[in-house]
Formats: C-alpha cells, structure tokens, sequence
C-alpha cells in the first residue's frame, strides 16, 4: 500500500476515533505528500522520497521540540512529541546502534576508508544501505568514531 493510501486510510481512523493528535500529525503528513505532487516537477513519490519526506518531518518537529524544551514549554513540547510518535509508525523500523556499528564497520571496510578525511564517502554508501532505518545525526556520530 502507498503511503498516500495508507495515510487516507489511517486519517479516517483517526476521525472516527477523534484522536486530535493522530488528526494533526496524519494532515500534516497528507498536506506534504501533495506539496510534493504539486511542485511542478512531474515526478511521483517513490518509497524512497516518501520515506525522506517522513524523515523531514520527523526533523522538523524533533527541531521545534528542541526549542520548546530549551524554553520551558511544556505545552508545545507535548504537541510536538505526539506528532513526532504518530510519523514515526509511518516509518519503517529504525535500526539500533549495535547494528548500524556493524553496517558501518562493513562499508568502511569496503570504501577502504582511513580517516576523517574520508567521511563523506563513508557517509554516502552507508546512508543509501540504511536508508529510512536510522536519521543521519546519528549515523554520522558513528561514522565520526570509527574514523578518528
């Protein structure tokens, strides 16, 4: 099932089951997904690009979350962790730290990577094998230690 699909179907769930977070979140996701359909340039979202357009949202909500804490907003802080849960169960599982060491280790391995200086070509092949299963922050930290 797409994800257009999967989010219209989800959307009616949530209004029959008036869970206003599910509702902010599922919208927020649909509106996106018809930006993107809409920009002019003709192409149909793959899962690839529906899975970074998850991803962009999850990143931006966890930003405003950042912000809100740092000011002692509870409130919208709340708001903004229901949202970041609801995307996420769009997404698919994200790998563990354990198991991106592994990847990583492998694809260091592979590229013949020797230092930091050599980061963006670890970092290039490693995000396409994990695509959507792990957030770059934390892919990038891995990287990082393995090559210093």
């Amino acid at each position: 099932m797409s994800l257009e699909a999967n989010v219209m179907t989800q959307l009616k769930a949530a209004m029959k089951s008036k869970d206003q977070a599910a509702l902010r979140s599922i919208r927020a996701i649909k509106a996106a997904i018809v930006l993107t359909k809409t920009d002019g340039s003709g192409k149909e979202l793959d899962q690839a690009g529906e899975i970074k357009l998850l991803q962009k949202l999850v990143k931006q909500r966890q930003d405003s979350l950042d912000i809100y804490t740092k000011q002692g907003r509870a409130d919208l802080a709340k708001v903004e962790e229901e949202e970041i849960a609801v995307i996420q169960k769009f997404l698919p599982a994200q790998m563990s730290e354990e198991e991106l060491t592994t990847i990583i280790k492998e694809v260091v391995a592979q590229t013949g990577a020797s230092g930091m200086k050599d980061m963006g070509k670890v970092m290039g092949v490693a995000s396409q094998k994990v695509a959507g299963q792990a957030d770059g922050k934390t892919l990038a930290s891995i990287v990082k230690q393995l090559l210093s």
